[in-house]
């Protein structure tokens, strides 16, 4: 006896419609147990063993993120996020609601069973729930990845019934938890194509059905061989130019001249320099994301080269904002966002000792130095009163996520900036921990936040480091942060291409 199966426990009385489908049931299982099926009795047993405690399903997540594809990754992540909340429900809920005995295996064949019978209850399927709510999860993120799970899926839920581990209803009822369990998770975390940007203002540009007319500079650094054969593949027409980091600049400047669209491929400081030759030069702009981060293409819905080639193919463009710095001679754009105060020392730490430690015990180290450092990095008259502030972050577009660091952008042309301020005062990290707990509230003792579209800081002391998209340089003086509303063309996939 188990503790899942009380035998003890008297039988509930008489139900005629609650017994007919019993019977139903059991007839169907017997049914199952009787056919003769050649083709899966190599297959299922060995399969539906090893969905045991989600092995197969953790293996195939993880060959799913070794595909290095953003889609993918976040496929994997949602599909194991919701076999984790299916197997939650099952575990707490459904094994100790319904106490279900297993189906008796007299009518299996022996070559069918498994060598250890479960011995928890029969209703509902845990190994059902966890197919359904991860190729569920997936399909949700990535239909393409969906239609290649969904399958093996099927396979385990059905092999479940030709062991003889389950009746038909415990499948079933298990699989609709696990998809229900996929939904929950969307529910509470959306999906990309939940919080695309709104296509607007569509944008008039050239279509290019082979890519031709389309110059494409690539920062080396970025790795992108892969990128640049695919997207060649694609759009044969297209001209690739791959530079070092120190010339892209200077090849954007060349590319310019003879192109009718502008690509680059890169992080996201790459695309602000290709941003800014497209904005002088009047010409649409096409992102391949090729970073490390890449929130600009992501948030504009391009997250690879078939992304990118449909829209070009298409001519499917938007007109997207742009921020811009001004500090006497100083000047330029920022596609998602400028900071002042704390951040642009930390790029600065980080960035002296990446190359001798590498970059996450670089990012550790220089958090550390900064944060314990006895000056705040930034005064500045802000609304009237020089203050000392811990951070100024200014993002091109309101964010939408808890905390002060960058989010998602649901509108890249809302014509806003996106200011919070980490106001100075004794112990930095503490007050920067408690601005990002907090939000984006209106105003608190540790922060503001504020959407505007134009912001003057005066009294900037010399040396003052602004960090925007990934690159830093100094400031003193007057500093103004403005929008350039619907300023940058940029293609795009437009829902229903």
């Amino acid at each position: 006896m188990t503790p899942d199966v009380d035998l003890t426990a008297p039988k509930p009385g008489r139900h005629a419609v609650r017994d007919a489908l019993l019977a139903l049931d059991c007839r169907l299982f017997e049914f199952a147990a009787e056919r003769n099926w050649p083709a899966a009795e190599p297959v299922l047993p060995k399969l539906s063993r090893s969905a045991n405690h989600g092995v197969l399903w953790f293996a195939t997540a993880a060959a799913m993120a070794a595909s290095r594809t953003p889609r993918a990754r976040r496929a994997a992540a949602r599909g194991l996020a919701s076999l984790s909340l299916a197997s939650l429900t099952i575990n707490t809920l459904g094994k100790r609601s319904v106490r279900r005995p297993r189906p008796v295996l007299d009518p299996v064949p022996l070559v069918r069973q498994l060598k250890r019978q479960p011995i928890t209850t029969s209703f509902p399927s845990g190994h059902s729930a966890s197919a359904a709510a991860f190729a569920a999860g997936v399909a949700l993120e990535s239909p393409a990845w969906g239609a290649v799970v969904a399958p093996v899926a099927w396979s385990v839920a059905l092999s479940r019934v030709y062991t003889g581990v389950h009746f038909p209803s415990d499948v079933l009822a298990g699989a609709l938890l696990g998809v229900g369990a996929a939904y929950a998770v969307r529910g509470m975390v959306p999906t990309r194509a939940q919080i695309m940007p709104p296509a607007r203002p569509r944008a008039e540009v050239p279509a290019l059905p082979d890519g031709e007319g389309l110059v494409m500079v690539a920062n080396e650094a970025a790795g992108g061989v892969d990128r640049m054969r695919a997207l060649q593949d694609a759009l044969p027409g297209c001209e690739v130019v791959q530079c070092r980091p120190a010339d892209v600049r200077a090849e954007l400047e060349k590319a310019a001249t003879r192109a009718r669209v502008l690509g680059v491929c890169g992080g996201d400081g790459t695309v602000n320099t290709a941003a800014e030759v497209a904005l002088r030069h009047d010409l649409p702009l096409a992102v391949l994301p090729g970073g490390t981060l890449n929130h600009f293409a992501y948030d504009l819905g391009v997250e690879d080269v078939r992304s990118l080639a449909r829209a070009v193919k298409g001519g499917e463009a938007v007109r997207v904002d742009a921020g811009r710095f001004v500090s006497g001679d100083t000047h330029g754009i920022f596609l998602n966002t400028c900071s002042l105060g704390v951040y642009p020392e930390l790029v600065r730490e980080r960035d002296r000792w990446s190359r001798r430690i590498g970059g996450w015990p670089a990012g550790v180290l220089a958090a550390l130095r900064v944060l314990r450092a006895d000056r705040h990095p930034l005064e500045a008259e802000f609304r009237g009163r020089t203050r000392p502030l811990w951070l100024l972050f200014v993002g091109n577009g309101t964010y939408h996520r808890v905390g002060l660091t960058p989010g998602r952008r649901h509108d890249l042309a809302d014509g806003q900036l996106d200011v919070r301020v980490v106001h100075g005062g004794r112990r930095p990290a503490v007050r920067l921990l408690a601005a990002a707990l907090a939000g984006p509230l209106t105003r608190s003792p540790a922060h503001a936040a504020v959407q505007v579209s134009r912001l003057r800081l005066a009294g900037v002391a010399p040396g003052s480091l602004l960090a925007y998209d990934g690159e830093v340089t100094q400031v003193e003086g007057e500093v103004t942060l403005e929008k350039l509303p619907e300023a940058l063309t940029v293609y795009r996939p437009l829902p229903g291409s």
